[in-house]
């Protein structure tokens, strides 16, 4: 299983003790993949700051290819964090030197030498999807829980597997999931926080329930599931069992601090 993911990532900074943990939707979505067997590596800009060199230093432990994760001159992105019980709050984000992220031609040709690509809402990477699609590439996209983004009509023919965050089982959602599933995607997925995950195929709608598990910090919980969710793809897993999969592994994320 090759997979390259693209685009943003940050520092999560919390309140009011200031203890930093590395992450960011792709970053996440690397470190969770490699965890779980697969070939990642993350394509991002870093600051020439100490959290650059954080981030770099604890991907790298991760053993994801940070081979295409540059230093450009300036501060990296951080995003404030409240907990509110076992639930994060995100506050103030800094964009850092991401806010001017591209890929160049050479990354491009790096992203084409694996089977699938991911990449986020916030990432600067949308622009390439067309190409990613023409590549031959599998596609998969994190909206996160931005359902009214122009990207969602835009970027769904060109994604393979499009997900969302959401809050439970209702009927806008299952609309909403046939509607960028008609306008593309092969499957669109929603997580459902402590409600599981929803998907739909075009033919029918699939559930998923999470898994018990003491929570500690649901941060990265989100990601993990998509993680997930794409390694049972790439390894010919049913719709449902990757969708088990995503849950068992966000199970796994909730029980610590941090993303990872």
């Amino acid at each position: 299983m090759k997979i390259v993911t693209v685009g943003d990532n940050c520092m999560d900074v919390y309140q009011p003790n200031d203890r930093a943990y590395p992450g960011g939707n792709p970053v996440n979505v690397a470190v969770y993949l490699k965890g779980l067997g697969a070939d990642s590596a993350y394509i991002g800009w870093v600051g020439s700051d100490k959290y650059g060199d954080l981030m770099r230093e604890k991907i790298q432990e991760k053993g994801v290819n940070i081979t295409h994760l540059s230093k450009k001159e300036g501060k990296t992105a951080v995003t404030q964090v409240e907990l509110n019980g076992n639930d994060r709050c995100f506050g103030d984000y800094d964009e850092g030197v991401m806010a001017s992220f591209f890929l160049t031609s050479e990354e491009v040709d790096f992203v084409g030498t694996h089977q699938l690509v991911h990449a986020g809402i916030w990432g600067h990477v949308d622009k390439k999807y067309p190409l990613f699609k023409e590549m031959g590439l599998l596609t998969s996209f994190d909206f996160s829980d931005q359902l009214d983004h122009d990207l969602v009509k835009s970027l769904s023919p060109f994604v393979n597997y499009s997900f969302f965050s959401y809050t439970k089982d209702d009927d806008y959602i299952r609309q909403f999931l046939k509607s960028v599933k008609n306008q593309g995607s092969k499957i669109a997925i929603a997580t459902l926080g402590e409600n599981g995950a929803l998907a739909y195929d075009g033919k029918r709608f699939y559930r998923s329930e999470i898994v018990e598990t003491e929570v500690v910090d649901t941060m990265g919980a989100g990601d993990s599931f998509i993680a997930g969710f794409l390694c049972g793809i790439l390894k010919g897993f049913s719709i449902h069992e990757c969708m088990e999969l995503g849950s068992k592994t966000a199970a796994k994320t909730i029980c610590y601090f941090g993303a990872w």
